[in-house]
């Protein structure tokens, strides 16, 4: 064979060659891509019905995103799921829960990468109509949850009720109770039993959750409920991811994505208008 031959069968395999090279970047890019664009929320409750959802509008598609969500019943476990990047993001907690948890993680941190809603607690009642209304010496149900008995007394302080102390914090009690001028008393219960036991008591201090599930609405059968403001702005629900993640460009996009309009319609739609929108930023937090 010609020695101009074998120039010619050399050039054509590293064309060959070239071209295979080309084609095998090429599927790694997309691959890459589509694995940067695809992302894990873990979250719990209604929670997981409103991504599900998401995951399946157009909005998601125009965003270039991939949302796939997983049920994790355990807050604690999830946390610790998305701070070890075994989850990309999680959407089940407020802003006091997610503080709580870093407070006691300090070496596997989460970050809030935005708002999404309020869910009012509220203060319920079958016998008054009006907080002013309940006498002294009325029995008021409160959670044996820390958080939920913490996040009730900060309520019926801005009904006027109590006075807590000036440094009541996140898990604080009713030992914390500066005055209590009408002299109520609290009965401690399951915080799931609220609307069961609403017969048995002067009122009862429910979460909205509990509340849907019994039958009723916070913004028209309590007697007084949260609103968004300075005194809720620790209940507000985020979205986290691991510390290290927080500027994930594909992630922030879920914050904008929550907000869209039609989505906003379907949770309202869905939840009675109880899941409160919050689209504020993450400074009001803080």
């Amino acid at each position: 064979m010609k020695k101009s031959a074998y120039w010619l069968i050399g050039i054509v395999v590293v064309v060959v060659l070239a071209a295979f090279g080309i084609h095998d970047i090429s599927n790694t890019q997309a691959a890459n891509k589509s694995k940067s664009s695809s992302i894990l929320i873990g979250s719990q409750g209604s929670d997981i019905d409103i991504w599900q959802h998401i995951a399946k509008t157009n909005d998601a598609k125009k965003l270039g995103l991939k949302i796939k969500v997983k049920n994790i019943a355990d807050g604690v476990q999830l946390n610790k799921a998305t701070a070890d990047g075994d989850v990309d993001v999680n959407a089940f907690q407020s802003w006091s829960y997610l503080e709580t948890y870093n407070q006691q993680n300090k070496s596997n941190k989460l970050a809030a990468l935005g708002t999404t809603y309020l869910e009012p607690m509220g203060l319920y009642s079958k016998k008054y109509k009006n907080v002013k209304d309940i006498p002294a010496g009325s029995t008021i149900a409160i959670a044996n949850n820390p958080s939920q008995a913490a996040r009730g007394l900060v309520l019926l302080q801005k009904a006027g009720l109590i006075k807590l102390d000036k440094n009541f914090g996140y898990v604080g009690t009713v030992k914390d109770i500066k005055s209590n001028p009408k002299n109520f008393k609290f009965k401690q219960i399951d915080d799931t039993t609220g609307p069961r036991v609403i017969n048995d008591v002067d009122a009862v201090l429910i979460s909205n959750t509990v509340a849907l599930e019994g039958h009723l609405h916070v913004l028209t059968d309590s007697i007084y409920h949260e609103k968004v403001d300075q005194s809720t702005k620790d209940n507000i629900n985020i979205l986290a991811t691991s510390e290290k993640n927080k500027n994930n460009p594909n992630y922030k996009k879920l914050v904008k994505l929550y907000h869209k309009k039609d989505i906003q319609k379907y949770i309202k739609d869905k939840y009675y208008g109880t899941k409160i929108e919050v689209n504020k930023p993450l400074s009001y937090l803080k």
